[in-house]
């Protein structure tokens, strides 16, 4: 899967992305809102990049690599998630933190946002997103997403962020 944006490639991840990818993960403030919130290990990205492959299969979507179209320099990750138990179909997005600020995040978002509702026939797409997490909160806001729940999420609550595929269209096309 492939798709372009202005700035931006996302695209599957390769092995060759990995070295890129540990050191996105293993940056403290980067990690701080995700999972346990502490920078991972190799070992732990290895595993994290790898269940990102078998999301892939097993559901047939999943988080694709942010490639910065200018450098060819893997950014990020933006993507969908739906595991067992989930609190609903998530849009998520984490970049590296040397990219912060530049929009990438909305831009590659709103991308998939339109591929999720119109190639993947969903009526509602959320992003889980901690509550210190203004970053995250800005973005889900520029897409159009508002607070419609909070839940449990691995023993940590989580703001849920939603939208509804007929409120997208409206106000992006």
């Amino acid at each position: 899967m492939l798709i372009e944006t202005e700035r931006l490639i996302l695209r599957m991840f390769r092995e060759s992305d990995f070295e890129d990818y540990f050191q996105i993960f293993s940056e403290p403030q980067v990690t701080r809102f995700i999972g346990n919130g502490k920078a991972m290990t190799r070992s732990q990205a290895w595993m994290s990049m790898a269940t990102i492959f078998g999301h892939w299969q097993l559901r047939g979507y999943g988080i694709l690599a942010v490639e910065e179209r200018a450098s060819k320099v893997v950014v990020g990750r933006i993507g969908f998630l739906n595991p067992e138990g989930w609190p609903g179909f998530e849009l998520g997005w984490i970049l590296n933190r040397n990219y912060w600020g530049q929009g990438y995040a909305t831009e590659g978002a709103k991308a998939l946002l339109d591929y999720g509702f119109r190639k993947l026939k969903r009526d509602r797409i959320v992003s889980l997103i901690h509550p210190g997490n203004i970053r995250s909160i800005q973005v889900a806001e520029k897409l159009g997403e508002k607070l419609q729940d909070k839940a449990k999420v691995y023993g940590k609550e989580v703001l849920v962020y939603g939208i509804e595929r007929a409120t997208f269209e409206m106000t992006n096309y």
